[in-house]
């Protein structure tokens, strides 16, 4: 596993000749893992209120829950270990617990994991020793949390990142160099309207991220294929979802084999080959989600899609 140095790797060598830490962001290529947070849930807790009332009902039964869980995790890795090797992005659904006094807030797939201040402070554990990383937190789903719980929630952010928050700017001015400058290293991307009332919360239409929703490799490449060329050039992030999504027919035919064993495994080399064709830049990819990161060299692969901004800008300083 790499061990990240002063040298940010998943801008691997942009930093050198003082040219690469000048690219924006939205033109770097970074590696998001998919539901960052399901490496552990716990299938002894209530199942979440992202479910159905049915679903609710039938896990009361303790092997539903099992192949739940065998449905829910979309990541082995922890998030230190992900930080470890190259994940950059970080995917969260959030929820309070139904039913429990107080206001804590836990990460959420099916089956809630631990709480999202134990991995905020794992995250800034990682960024603690690593002062020029930068990394992108992307709260997108919030279930049974009212205003209370949002201002809980933002306040544990600001307490566990404080001064490495980087408050909301043109995304254009958003490079390696402008972050170090501002000794910045968290991009917080909030889905929901309570953004407006803090500075470092950026809103959820910086970061579009469209979703294929299929079982299908080839729909899901000419899918990204498609948004790809309708990417705004300007004002925004672009996420490129490399993920598929099974069915409840999937699920039922496949039991328990669970997401990895079903749609993973034999899809993922296929998807890695469409990811070492592609380019970053203005119209290129920019941010590309991934299930189960380490099977693959996947986010290496990512990473160095970034060497070809580097031989662009020698060739046109040859020239």
């Amino acid at each position: 596993m790499h061990q990240s140095s002063s040298e940010p790797w998943y801008t691997k060598g942009l930093g050198k000749g003082g040219c690469g830490c000048l690219k924006r962001y939205s033109e770097l290529d970074m590696t998001r893992s998919h539901d960052s947070f399901s490496y552990w849930v716990d299938e002894k807790s209530p199942v979440g209120p992202d479910q159905a009332t049915a679903i609710k009902r039938l896990a009361r039964i303790s092997l539903v829950r099992r192949i739940m869980k065998k449905w829910s995790v979309t990541q082995n890795l922890t998030f230190k270990e992900q930080l470890e090797g190259g994940i950059r992005y970080f995917d969260l659904r959030v929820s309070s617990k139904p039913g429990e006094i107080g206001q804590e807030i836990y990460f959420i797939h099916g089956l809630f994991g631990i709480t999202v201040w134990d991995g905020l402070k794992e995250i800034n554990t990682f960024l603690e020793q690593h002062p020029k990383e930068v990394i992108f937190l992307d709260f997108n789903h919030f279930y049974a949390m009212g205003d209370s719980h949002h201002h809980f929630l933002i306040n544990r952010i600001r307490s566990a990142f404080e001064s490495k928050l980087c408050a909301v700017e043109c995304v254009e001015y958003v490079t390696l160099q402008y972050m170090w400058e501002k000794k910045h290293q968290v991009l917080i991307f909030y889905h929901h309207p309570l953004h407006e009332e803090y500075p470092f919360l950026w809103p959820g239409n910086k970061m579009p991220a469209p979703w294929a929703n299929t079982t299908n490799v080839h729909k899901l490449l000419q899918f990204l294929e498609t948004t790809l060329e309708e990417r705004s050039r300007y004002g925004t992030f672009h996420v490129s979802q490399a993920i598929l999504t099974p069915r409840v027919k999937t699920i039922a035919r496949h039991l328990i084999r669970g997401l990895k064993n079903t749609l993973v495994h034999r899809n993922l080399p296929m998807i890695l080959n469409w990811v070492k064709e592609q380019k970053p830049g203005v119209m290129g990819v920019n941010i590309i989600t991934s299930d189960f990161v380490e099977l693959v060299d996947f986010a290496a692969t990512v990473i160095a899609l970034n060497d070809l901004l580097l031989e662009e800008d020698e060739s046109t300083s040859k020239s």
